[in-house]
């Protein structure tokens, strides 16, 4: 956990209540954290999920780790350290976004398991999703829609997981979506069902 260097603040309770607002919007907010290497489809099955709910008449938002280092986290980079940080700050947004009532799908290779825990561990409980979009590195190098695994295994991107950083698959998600066989549409459906039946579709 980063370290706390702010002092004299004091956190301030809102009049308006997590259950308040889920009601207005007839659902419950939760993070789905959709994790897995580089061309799995997580933003792919991200976005379409987003897609989906919306055309039901639900809010639903997705946060990308690409948009977010292009804001966000512009500041850092793929060393093992900047990685944690950025893993860190999401998973906080990501838990505004759940308190807000949103539906959030975030979409980060998100390599280290005890990254993932520590989100995990920032959102209340049953409030966190993870989501392990499976499929192999070769199965990802196939799509390699942009040519990172080519540049990768050329040298050309230092600490690339799957290549040349490890990746640690979850051990308990709560979900798999297998990408290497199922289509997005089906990979969706799974993901947008799972979710109907735990109960977050309705408040």
């Amino acid at each position: 956990m980063a370290e706390q260097k702010a002092t004299n603040i004091t956190w301030h309770q809102q009049n308006i209540s997590r259950a308040d607002r889920e009601k207005l919007l007839g659902q419950k907010g939760v993070t789905v954290w959709l994790t897995g290497l580089s061309g799995s489809g997580k933003s792919t099955v991200a976005v379409a999920a987003e897609e989906a709910l919306v055309r039901r008449g639900r809010l639903a938002y997705v946060l990308d780790g690409d948009n977010i280092r292009h804001g966000l986290n512009k500041n850092l980079g793929f060393s093992p350290a900047d990685r944690t940080e950025n893993i860190r700050r999401i998973g906080e947004v990501a838990k505004l976004f759940t308190d807000a009532g949103v539906i959030v799908f975030t979409s980060f290779i998100s390599p280290y398991r005890a990254d993932r825990d520590l989100v995990r561990g920032i959102h209340d409980e049953g409030r966190f999703v993870e989501a392990y979009v499976a499929a192999s590195v070769e199965t990802c190098e196939s799509r390699d829609v942009k040519g990172l695994y080519k540049k990768a295994r050329a040298g050309e991107i230092p600490e690339f997981t799957g290549i040349s950083a490890p990746y640690e698959a979850p051990e308990r998600p709560e979900l798999v979506l297998d990408t290497n066989r199922q289509s997005v549409e089906e990979s969706v459906g799974q993901l947008v069902s799972f979710l109907a039946a735990k109960g977050y579709l309705a408040s």
